[in-house]
């Protein structure tokens, strides 16, 4: 088969999905712990992906055929891509509007937070990640720190405090997302095509739910897993257990 833009994309891909695999499965297993231990507590385990494309993040692992119930995506309307893509990236680049988001949803002591963010360099996952510190809780970072440190500290992106989102987190998955994203280079064009991120971001995630699902299993514990809705016999798998997690988990 001749090389074209699709078959090059999906060797690109699938040669990034293999590095993470070689190198973050230990810090994944020490990430999938933390999950497994907040739900053998039976607490709920917070994630929140601030920044455009970022939110996929949080929605991948939320409500989510084969994902674990007890997972709280925080969707605030503000750095959704449905009310803009320009005021999404004007709010993440708005110090202290993260610690009001976290306030409601009453992130607090003993708390587990999943920050994902390719760049880990703006003003919302900054402050999500110092209030969360502040309040508490405990922080997985899936982040890209290749990226973040080759942003220059004056980069208008950036946090007041030109932090960085894996010098703050419990545990880091390093997504090894390049500047810009964009991986494909096409002939005659400058800019590259083909975002990596999406990709990264999702197999870490399933990866971490994963790995915590296996490691309970282990120890006799059947956590609450959804199942599709559109499968047969899903909405009643999914009801016996929908009532626990109501007014608790906020977006349910």
């Amino acid at each position: 088969m001749p090389s074209t833009p699709t078959s090059r994309y999906l060797t690109l891909v699938t040669a990034h999905l293999n590095e993470l695999h070689e190198k973050e499965h230990a810090s994944i297993v020490r990430a999938a712990r933390m999950v497994a231990e907040q739900v053998k507590a039976d607490r709920i385990v917070y994630a929140y992906g601030p920044g455009g494309h970022s939110n996929l993040g949080s929605q991948e692992i939320f409500f989510r055929a084969g994902g674990l119930m007890h997972v709280s995506a925080i969707l605030d309307e503000g750095t959704l891509l449905s009310g803009g893509a320009l005021r999404s990236m004007a709010i993440e680049r708005t110090p202290g509007y993260a610690k009001v988001v976290l306030e409601d949803y009453g992130l607090g002591e003993g708390d587990l937070l999943i920050l994902i963010n390719a760049y880990g360099i703006n003003s919302a996952v900054i402050d999500a990640a110092l209030e969360a510190k502040r309040r508490g809780a405990s922080i997985i970072a899936v982040t890209s720190s290749a990226h973040a440190s080759q942003t220059p500290p004056d980069h208008p992106a950036r946090h007041p405090t030109k932090r960085n989102l894996h010098e703050l987190a419990d545990v880091v998955l390093d997504s090894n997302i390049g500047v810009g994203d964009a991986v494909l280079e096409v002939d005659g064009l400058e800019q590259r095509v083909g975002a990596m991120s999406t990709f990264a971001n999702a197999f870490l995630l399933n990866a971490l739910v994963a790995e915590a699902v296996a490691l309970l299993a282990a120890d006799g514990i059947q956590p609450p897993i959804w199942m599709s809705g559109n499968a047969t016999g899903g909405d009643e798998w999914n009801r016996r257990h929908m009532e626990k997690f109501k007014g608790r988990i906020k977006k349910l």
